[in-house]
C-alpha cells in the first residue's frame, strides 16, 4: 500500500472510486436531491476547481490502482473519505486521515481540531478514528450528515 497526494490528471479515477463506493454504501440514505448535489460536488471538473483552491487529496494506492482517498479543505475539514469496498476494514481510512493530519499541521501549526460532515453510515467509522459528534444529524441541499470533530 502506498500513500501519496494526487496527481494531475487523476480526478476521473477518483471520481470513479467515490461514486461508486457513494452509490454502493450512501447513495441508499439520500433522497434524489442528495443524491443529484452529491454527484455535483464529485465531478472531475469540480475536484479539480477545488483542488486549485485550498484543497487537497490524498490517495492510498494498491498495484497502480487508486484504492482510497481523502480530500480535506482548508487543512482543517475531511470533505471525502472513501475506500474501496474490497479493501475497507484494514485500516487504510485510519492511514489516510493520519497522512492527511500531518499534512493539515504542517500547513496550519496552530489546528486544533479537523472536522467532518459523516454521512450517516460513517459516523461509526469516524467514532472509531477519536472523532466526536459536535451535534445533531442535519440535512441541507438533500445531503444528510452529521457534525463531528476530533480535538488534536
Amino acid at each position: 500500500m502506498k500513500y501519496r497526494l494526487m496527481k494531475p490528471g487523476e480526478e476521473s479515477k477518483v471520481f470513479d472510486l467515490v461514486f461508486r463506493t457513494f452509490n454502493e454504501f450512501i447513495a441508499p440514505h439520500y433522497s434524489q436531491a442528495g443524491i443529484l448535489e452529491f454527484l455535483k460536488y464529485i465531478r472531475p471538473s469540480s475536484l479539480l476547481g477545488r483542488l486549485q483552491k485550498d484543497h487537497f487529496v490524498l490517495v492510498a494506492t494498491a498495484q497502480r490502482k487508486i484504492i482510497g482517498i481523502i480530500e480535506v479543505r482548508g487543512n482543517s475539514h475531511i470533505s471525502l473519505l472513501f475506500v474501496e469496498k474490497p479493501f475497507q476494514k484494514r485500516g487504510i481510512s485510519r492511514e489516510l486521515v493520519r497522512r492527511a493530519l500531518q499534512i493539515c499541521l504542517e500547513g496550519k501549526s496552530d489546528l486544533s481540531k479537523i472536522t467532518v460532515n459523516a454521512s450517516p453510515n460513517s459516523v461509526k467509522i469516524y467514532k472509531h478514528l477519536g472523532f466526536r459528534q459536535e451535534g445533531p444529524e442535519q440535512i441541507k441541499e438533500g445531503i444528510r450528515f452529521t457534525p463531528m470533530g476530533l480535538e488534536l
